[in-house]
């Protein structure tokens, strides 16, 4: 039983800290009214200290999955920890609207340290595929439960105490996190080698600035439109940051293989050439290599998908309780229940799946099953029983979390060993990408559509046609996969190393 504790310790911290992420995402959002009557928020304060958060979490996860393979990954999850919690007391503590964004977009940061760091852990401490899969599953199922259960947490802490405790709450809980992190958590080997060098400091300006620009348009374009000037002027600093990004990284790297060449290292080290060669050598902070491996691309789109496609339905369906059903904070959060709780169905669910058939299988059910829940919405109007949405919530809900849940193991899989940190920010930057997206169009489209219920219904469409697309793709790495394992029986039997089979 001891043993058993023991080896669990290291994932209950590693799932601790993805909770408090996750959490922080929704919890506020039912304190957002008693924030601004509190602190005499502004609309454009409010907004920030809900959108700030996701915003600097999306911009930031690169640079912090990058220190991660540099530095350490436990260093960096510590990191992300203490700057997390620092921030939750400041937001605590703040007097002043200003104080509070601040502290929102603290708190950001330290999550965009902390979550690629939690995945690199993860994989270290499951270095089987089977094991990896179930902690995948119950990693994944915590936050899952974190993001349901924030309204209902927010509600009640609001109800019972103040705006202050939805933040005082993660303090405990950070300190927790440290505490178990400190004693059950070894440090990952840091990357060593030819490969080495230092992070381009050019490519972390301008990945964090594009990624700040891009999620920062696509979270102001939900409220003040696609072709509001402060959209268009961040959409574009984004685009032409992230092009610059791409165009450094692939040079970098060119460089970096070119000096890891055996004619280069066989050079003499006191050659003045190779001395300044190797001084000036920097590590890419996202190998663009990366993305020539099918599984780990095709699996990010999927990641941008069912963000797309899920997180802007469930601002919608929020909304639609709130404003077309005339629910309180707390009843909305209940109502959206069968919905985002789905983890605790889908974690053992995959982790049993998952061990025998691989993360694929289960990727392509869920978005599969997804698609024909968004569909259920199509009943949805001001009067229709609830009972009558529950298949819509129920089955949305389930076929993102399997497929969120399958996709992370099959990132993870598909990652380079000295890269699983910046390879899980990429997918978690898909992601956030992708909730952004899905919230500023489905917003839009509710708002222009011929009513709320009509918007809606479209919106429904959308992503049940997003769900599709990434259904197609991840039945398409299903069959190359099995092709690829059939291919490799044929050529061990043909070498005699397996005996033929028929």
């Amino acid at each position: 039983m001891r043993a058993s504790l023991r080896t669990s310790l290291p994932l209950v911290s590693l799932s601790l800290g993805y909770f408090l992420v996750m959490l922080d995402v929704t919890v506020v959002t039912v304190a957002v009214p008693d924030i601004g009557a509190s602190l005499r928020a502004g609309p454009a304060a409010l907004q920030w200290c809900v959108d700030g958060y996701s915003t600097v979490f999306a911009g930031l996860l690169l640079l912090g999955g990058g220190l991660g393979d540099r530095f350490g990954h436990r260093r960096v999850f510590l990191w992300g920890l203490g700057v997390f919690t620092a921030a939750s007391a400041a937001c605590g503590l703040a007097t002043t609207a200003g104080a509070l964004v601040a502290g929102r977009l603290a708190q950001g940061a330290g999550a965009a340290f902390l979550v690629p760091a939690s995945l690199a852990l993860l994989r270290a401490a499951h270095p089987d595929r089977a094991a990896r899969a179930r902690a995948v599953a119950v990693w994944g199922a915590v936050a899952s439960i974190a993001f349901g259960a924030g309204p209902v947490v927010g509600g009640l802490l609001v109800a019972g105490l103040d705006w202050r405790a939805v933040f005082w709450l993660n303090l405990p809980v950070g300190g927790l996190t440290v505490f178990l992190t400190m004693r059950h958590i070894p440090a990952v080997r840091v990357l060593q080698g030819p490969g080495a060098g230092r992070m381009d400091p050019l490519g972390q300006v301008l990945g964090v600035v594009g990624l700040v620009a891009l999620a920062g348009a696509l979270n102001e374009a939900g409220t003040a439109g696609w072709t509001a000037p402060p959209v268009l002027v961040a959409a574009v600093t984004g685009v032409v940051a992230l092009a610059a990004f791409a165009v450094v990284e692939h040079r970098l790297e060119a460089t970096t293989a070119t000096l890891a060449t055996p004619a280069t290292l066989a050079m003499p080290a006191t050659t003045a050439t190779s001395a300044m060669t190797a001084a000036w050598a920097r590590r890419p902070l996202l190998p663009p290599s990366l993305f020539r491996r099918k599984a780990f691309s095709t699996t990010a789109a999927i990641g941008f998908l069912i963000s797309f496609g899920y997180y802007g339905m469930l601002f919608l369906s929020t909304l639609y309780f709130r404003q077309e059903r005339g629910y309180d904070a707390l009843e909305t959060g209940l109502a959206l229940l069968p919905s985002v709780c789905m983890g605790l169905i889908a974690a053992p669910l995959l982790s049993r799946v998952t061990a025998r058939t691989g993360p694929y299988v289960p990727m392509a059910a869920g978005l599969f099953l997804g698609a024909a829940g968004f569909l259920g919405w199509l009943v949805a109007s001001p009067g229709v029983p609830y009972p009558a949405l529950l298949f819509a919530l129920a089955a949305t809900g389930l076929g993102q979390t399997t497929t969120a849940l399958a996709a992370t193991a099959a990132v993870i899989d598909a990652a380079p060993a000295d890269g699983t940190g910046v390879a899980s920010a990429v997918f978690n930057v898909a992601r956030q990408v992708g909730s952004a997206a899905g919230v500023a169009l489905f917003g839009t489209v509710a708002t222009a559509a011929g009513g709320f219920t009509a918007g809606l219904r479209l919106s429904a469409v959308l992503a049940a046609a997003a769900f599709l697309v990434g259904g197609v793709l991840a039945t398409a790495l299903l069959l190359g996969a099995r092709r690829r394992r059939h291919a490799e029986k044929r050529e061990a039997a043909a070498t005699g190393l397996v005996p033929r089979v028929g």
